[in-house]
């Protein structure tokens, strides 16, 4: 009986997997309700009054970006065409090679700014020219070959245009999203996630495979059980995990394993992680050996990128070993 119900757990958890692959975020089985329009005003204070309504804080995160995008493609036109440069340059800062940033470097210069000044309608700087011209002579194409043209477009953006979008419905639109963003933690709850079968087991509890169920994301949902905390006398330890994983989760590091959301229940503490499903080093190395100097090197890098992130935050980690060092499905590893 115990085993037909191992295998049904494992259904279940394959199934939700799937799913999460194949449905879109729009189809889920449970929406994002945003708040009424006239949430507008509360927010527009608060973000005022932490000074988070300046252009570089709203243009510089995804949801501030798009729908001043879209704000500019329905009532500025001659923002659009700095718009369009500004993605270009984002895609090329992107890129990891030297030979595809030169030839999308070439790409961008022809298309953006010899086009215009040929046509003697480009709105931009003779340093900004000169800079890039200069860099793709000498072909020397580094991540930050356009800087001085975003510095130029952002600019260029930020005041009129930007106001005018402040005053716009995009701009309320963005309250809303932002109000969900401020009270998502405070208002989750295990209704918000389908919990499948157990993945991993620890001092303080075990972690399960779940699925969001407004946005069909799989995660590892880590269940810390507080009545367990408390005999073993491990509060200390379960809010210093909590403290380390919100300090780890900040910025955009791939090689950690970070925290989206947390919250607790009458019975449990629950830290809701990026899902690992390819194994630990630990469990490849018994199962396959050795690895090569190649896999090892690889490895390594990735390994050293996580620390670096850690260190630049003041954590320092002190159970690094391969068990803790998990891999996801693409074989890109994450420090736990």
């Amino acid at each position: 009986m115990a085993d037909l119900e191992a295998v049904l757990a494992d259904v279940s958890y394959l199934m939700a997997m799937e799913k999460s692959k194949s449905t879109p975020a729009a189809r889920a089985s449970k929406k994002i309700i945003l708040p009424e329009p006239s949430i507008r005003s509360v927010m527009q204070k608060y973000l005022e009054e932490r000074d988070e309504l300046t252009f570089d804080k709203i243009f510089n995160q995804k949801i501030g970006f798009l729908l001043f995008k879209d704000f500019c493609l329905n009532e500025i036109d001659e923002a659009v065409p700095q718009l369009k440069f500004y993605e270009e340059i984002k895609e090329y800062e992107k890129l990891d090679s030297e030979e595809e940033r030169l030839c999308r470097s070439r790409q961008i210069y022809d298309g953006y700014i010899m086009k215009e000044l040929l046509s003697c309608s480009h709105p931009f700087s003779k340093k900004a020219v000169d800079h890039v011209q200069t860099h793709l002579a000498k072909k020397q194409v580094p991540p930050t070959l356009f800087q001085p043209y975003i510095v130029e477009i952002c600019d260029s953006l930020r005041g009129k245009i930007f106001q005018k979008f402040i005053e716009s419905d995009k701009f309320t639109r963005f309250c809303q999203w932002k109000n969900v963003e401020l009270n998502i933690h405070v208002s989750l709850t295990m209704n918000d996630f389908s919990v499948h079968r157990i993945i991993g087991r620890g001092g303080f509890g075990e972690v399960y495979g779940c699925r969001k169920a407004d946005t069909g994301k799989m995660y590892a949902m880590k269940c810390l059980d507080k009545k367990r905390i408390k005999m073993k006398q491990g509060e200390t330890l379960a809010l210093n995990e909590r403290i380390m994983l919100s300090l780890v989760s900040t910025g955009d590091c791939p090689f950690i394993v970070c925290m989206t959301y947390a919250f607790h229940t009458p019975d449990k503490l629950c830290f809701i992680l990026d899902l690992m499903n390819g194994g630990d080093l630990h469990y490849h190395l018994s199962q396959h050996g050795v690895f090569s100097e190649k896999e090892m090197r690889f490895y390594a890098a990735e390994i050293i990128l996580g620390l670096e992130h850690m260190h630049n935050r003041f954590v320092v980690y002190r159970d690094l070993k391969p068990a803790n060092i998990l891999l996801d499905e693409h074989g890109h590893v994450s420090h736990l």
